[in-house]
């Protein structure tokens, strides 16, 4: 995908120019114009940040026509979710091509002894956004902070993930659960 003309194509469609997408986001017009140019690659965290400017989301940003009309999706099954997982934990979007989503609606799968963070089993994740979900399946280790709770089937979770907070699943059995946060981070 051409995200440079991608980019250009949502701002146009949205009539926001470089110069005000580039004050939305925080960067400068330069930015705005390299990315649109090509000339730069942004990295994703960029991205996020110049589309926070617009505002779409990643997901929207890379499933979304701009210039036709869209019908809008109501029934996703299964073989349509999105796996934005990485590593061995498999995380499914629910609502790929709703337009400007407000929740990032998840399904998540971690293999036993598997760490939701693809990096490693310290990192700690900030969103701005609430979090909850409910365990289908297993078991998981959830830290929020300095407290760390286990959590079986049935079991449920909310909170501030402002606060830095991970999931592991350091069990010998698979874990399944189901989560949204709000408003949409992906």
């Amino acid at each position: 995908m051409d995200v440079g003309a991608r980019l250009k194509a949502i701002r146009t469609h949205k009539k926001i120019s470089q110069r005000e997408l580039a004050k939305r986001a925080g960067v400068t017009n330069s930015t705005i114009s390299m990315i649109e140019k090509n000339s730069v690659s942004p990295s994703i965290s960029s991205l996020k940040k110049v589309l926070h400017g617009i505002p779409i989301s990643l997901v929207e940003f890379f499933t979304e026509e701009y210039g036709n009309e869209i019908v809008q999706q109501v029934i996703y099954r299964q073989e349509e979710l999105m796996d934005i997982g990485s590593g061995e934990v498999h995380m499914h979007l629910v609502g790929k091509s709703f337009p400007r989503r407000q929740m990032t609606f998840l399904i998540k799968t971690y293999p036993a002894n598997a760490n939701a963070n693809a990096n490693s089993s310290t990192e700690m994740l900030k969103n701005n956004a609430e979090e909850g979900g409910y365990i289908l399946d297993g078991k998981i280790e959830l830290t929020v902070g300095n407290d760390v709770f286990i959590l079986s089937a049935g079991d449920s979770y909310y909170f501030d993930s402002n606060k830095p907070h991970r999931f592991r699943n350091p069990f010998n059995q698979l874990c399944k659960t189901i989560s949204a946060t709000t408003p949409a981070y992906l």
